[in-house]
């Protein structure tokens, strides 16, 4: 029950995530970072552990087409959040099973990761042009956000 729970919940933020994007532009990124990226960045590494490579990925790419079917306008953006996850999930991944100590270790240290990945490759292409600000603010607030998730977890 809780493993399909939290298949759930990271759909609905990670989908949640791309339409508010998609919606309201770069302005939102930060909040949207803190409060579910931070949330995924967690979920993926509770999942990491329960799923197969394939399995994640192709988690990953649903997402991308669910927020494109709610939002054909958000095209730019399920591309964008497909190709940033994999690629922050693929770092996070390595870097999560690289790590040794507690679970809450790993996790925070795979997320600093994953966050530096995506917060460069989601707003470079979502929005077309790199965004240092949009970029740093999202940074921090993955980190923060996913080292409370981690703590919650």
């Amino acid at each position: 029950m809780v493993f399909y729970s939290a298949l759930g919940i990271y759909t609905v933020a990670m989908t949640v995530a791309n339409l508010l994007v998609a919606e309201f532009g770069p302005v939102v990124t930060p909040a949207i970072a803190f409060f579910l990226i931070g949330l995924d960045l967690v979920l993926r590494d509770w999942l990491q552990v329960r799923l197969k490579v394939w399995q994640m990925g192709s988690l990953i790419g649903f997402t991308g087409l669910l927020t494109y079917s709610l939002n054909p306008s958000a095209d730019q953006i399920a591309i964008a959040s497909a190709t940033a996850f994999t690629a922050a999930a693929v770092l996070d991944w390595a870097t999560f099973s690289y790590l040794k100590g507690t679970w809450l270790f790993r996790s925070i240290g795979s997320n600093v990761v994953g966050a530096a990945v995506d917060s460069v490759i989601f707003p470079t292409i979502a929005f077309g042009v790199l965004l240092p600000q949009i970029v740093i603010a999202q940074f921090a607030a993955k980190v923060l956000g996913g080292a409370i998730w981690a703590w919650l977890f």
